[in-house]
Order: C-alpha cells, then sequence, then structure tokens
C-alpha cells in the first residue's frame, strides 16, 4: 500500500512537472508572438523604394530602411504586398502595421493616419518619350496621361489647371504598367515620382524624358494608424538613432548614389 502511494505520487509530480513545462512553453511563445514583428504594406512594383528583383524577392531602398529600423526597435519585420488603392484601409483595419513605400505626407492622408517625419523629398513630374513633342505642361492639352490609381500623382495633376485639359487620365495599378503603356504608345505622357523614373531611366533602355517643369514637390513619410502613438514614438526613434549614425546615410547611397535622407 504504502508503495502504490509512493508510485501515485511520483506520477502525479511527473504530470505536473509535464504541464507546467507546456504553460511555460505556452508563454513564451505568445510573448514572442506578440508585440515583436511588425507587418509592413508595401507596393512591391515600386521601385527603387520597394519591388521585386529577378530573384522576385523585395528589395529596395524602403526596404532596406525598414529592415534597419526594424533592428533597432528589436522587432522582426514582414513585408506584405498590398493594392496600393486600399492601403489606408489595410492600416485602419490591423491587416498591416506601416504603410512605408514612398508614401507621401498629404494634409488628406494625415486626417487619416499618424506620420513619422519626412525622410525623403521627391517631386512629381511629367514623363515622356524622348522623341515626344511634349516639352511643358501647357502641351499636355488633348493628350493622353496616365498615372498610378489614388496616388499623390493623381493629387499633384488634379490641382493643376492642366488637368481641365487633358483628353483622358488613365490609371493604372502601379507605375510598371503606366510606362510600359507610354513605350508602346497607348498614352502620350505618364505623372510619375521623380524618384521613379529617375530609376528607370537608369535601369532601362528604353529612352524617357522628363519634363522641367515639375508639377508638385512633396516629401514621403511612413503611415502609422491613428491611436498607435507608441508604435509611432519607437519608429521615430529608431530613425533618429539612423540619421545619427549614419545608417541612413549607408543605405541612401547604396540606392541613390548620394546622401538624400532628410535629417
Amino acid at each position: 500500500m504504502k508503495r502504490l502511494a509512493i508510485m501515485l505520487f511520483s506520477l502525479v509530480a511527473i504530470f505536473g512537472l509535464l504541464v507546467g513545462c507546456s504553460d511555460s512553453d505556452s508563454s513564451k511563445n505568445g510573448d514572442k508572438d506578440k508585440g515583436e514583428k511588425i507587418v509592413i504594406g508595401i507596393d512591391d512594383a515600386f521601385a527603387p523604394m520597394g519591388f521585386r528583383d529577378e530573384k522576385n524577392e523585395i528589395v529596395g531602398f524602403d526596404i532596406d530602411y525598414a529592415k534597419a529600423a526594424a533592428e533597432k526597435m528589436g522587432v522582426e519585420v514582414e513585408f506584405q504586398p498590398i493594392d496600393w488603392k486600399t492601403k489606408e484601409s489595410e492600416l485602419s483595419s490591423g491587416r498591416i502595421d506601416l504603410i512605408w513605400n514612398g508614401y507621401t505626407i498629404t494634409d488628406e492622408r494625415k486626417e487619416k493616419v499618424l506620420f513619422t517625419k519626412p525622410y525623403l523629398k521627391n517631386d512629381q513630374v511629367v514623363v515622356t518619350l524622348a522623341d515626344s513633342k511634349i516639352e511643358k505642361l501647357a502641351d499636355l492639352e488633348g493628350k493622353v496621361v496616365g498615372l498610378q490609381a489614388l496616388s499623390s500623382a493623381a493629387d499633384a495633376l488634379n490641382a493643376n489647371p492642366i488637368n481641365e485639359k487633358i483628353k483622358t487620365v488613365t490609371e493604372f495599378k502601379d507605375n510598371v504598367l503606366a510606362l510600359s503603356d507610354l513605350k508602346s504608345g497607348r498614352i502620350d505622357a505618364v505623372v510619375i515620382d521623380e524618384i521613379v523614373i529617375n530609376y528607370f531611366m537608369t535601369k532601362e533602355n528604353e529612352k524617357f524624358k522628363v519634363m522641367d517643369e515639375a508639377l508638385a514637390p512633396e516629401e514621403y513619410g511612413i503611415g502609422v494608424k491613428k491611436g498607435n502613438e507608441e508604435l509611432l514614438e519607437k519608429l521615430q526613434k529608431a530613425l533618429d538613432e539612423m540619421n545619427e549614425d549614419g545608417t541612413a546615410a549607408e543605405i541612401s547611397k547604396k540606392w541613390f548614389g548620394e546622401d538624400k535622407v532628410l535629417k
């Protein structure tokens, strides 16, 4: 009887130990899953900010910039390609934590999201084929112009008087498709980020021409969900540290050949 009692006591002790270990592991896993990963929504056809290379891997200035910031913050990062037209709804729904891919700061967007301080300057410009006779904004009258849907390119064009004289504005899912239609002659010009077209002109054999007369200056920022000031503060601290220790400048030189990051 005594031996039986000892055996039962031993079994209970072993069972308790196993349960305790299981709970401990579960607790650790739960802690790891909670707050240690941020999901970043990107347009994966927005070179050189975020795009897919010949190996179909997501690369770009913003990709390297985000990875460096995540390391400073002590979190993992996941890049989630999204339909750029739905970026704010993706953020507000919680499916992504940040919008980070050449995301222009505008007053309208400030009503929907929180922004970091601007980190890059940009201009919305008009690009045509090199042999086009379109030289200035006035020459767009009666022409077909393409741009990325629900982008700051659309805002810049809508704010300019020439918009009322353009024959048709054709919207595309991304800039790659817009430039493809420009090369094929289906449209006459494309309104696009200067940073983007400058990159394409260094990589593509096709010859484009950028109009000297820009539509609008702008600045890129990172969008954070309204109400998540804690994440905004941590992210901004990481970005500031990257400016101070030279990390941001190094990434900029890799992609642009110079330090273009705003301090």
